[in-house]
């Protein structure tokens, strides 16, 4: 596909590259044309389901702001379920020269209650805090803390890939 027939946002391109550069099999993304605000794409990468999103700066609160949700039919939006066939959430962010991803595992969304369990918690939205991102906050500082263990800046090396597209 050249990059004229290709319509998706420049950071899933960036990120197609990383997967080629280390080898990375994955799958053409499709659009999810409701969250189109947020790049949402959905793709496999080696054998795993991935949702694509890009965070958003927002004029108020330090952190960018990203949407994680799903609509059944024409029912009304929900938080993303841990029976739902995803296996990572990618989320883009950048700022100025500022560039990398958060790759989290489904799992860890919910065991902090953004994915829900069982059709119970979930949130439809959360504000991600790259390493660039100074929080003043007690709450943001702690949430920053366990995203960056989920966080490649652009041009991570191959090990760090790896981690966190590794086996689930």
């Amino acid at each position: 596909m050249t990059i004229k027939e290709n319509p998706f946002h420049p950071d899933l391109r960036v990120l197609q590259r990383a997967y080629d550069t280390h080898g990375m099999a994955w799958t053409a993304p499709r659009h999810e044309a409701e969250s189109a605000e947020y790049a949402a794409s959905s793709f496999a990468v080696e054998g795993m389901q991935v949702r694509f999103r890009v965070a958003k700066i927002t004029p108020t609160k330090v952190g960018q702001f990203v949407t994680l949700w799903k609509r059944i039919g024409s029912g009304p939006i929900q938080p993303f379920d841990e029976t739902d066939p995803v296996d990572l959430f990618v989320v883009s962010t950048r700022e100025g020269d500022q560039f990398g991803q958060f790759v989290f595992p489904k799992a860890v969304l919910a065991t902090r209650d953004i994915v829900a369990r069982a059709g119970q918690g979930g949130k439809r939205a959360i504000r991600v805090y790259p390493p660039w991102v100074l929080t003043a906050s007690k709450q943001a500082q702690a949430t920053q803390r366990w995203q960056l263990q989920y966080f490649l800046p652009d041009g991570a090396d191959a090990a760090a890939v790896r981690k966190l597209y590794g086996p689930l």
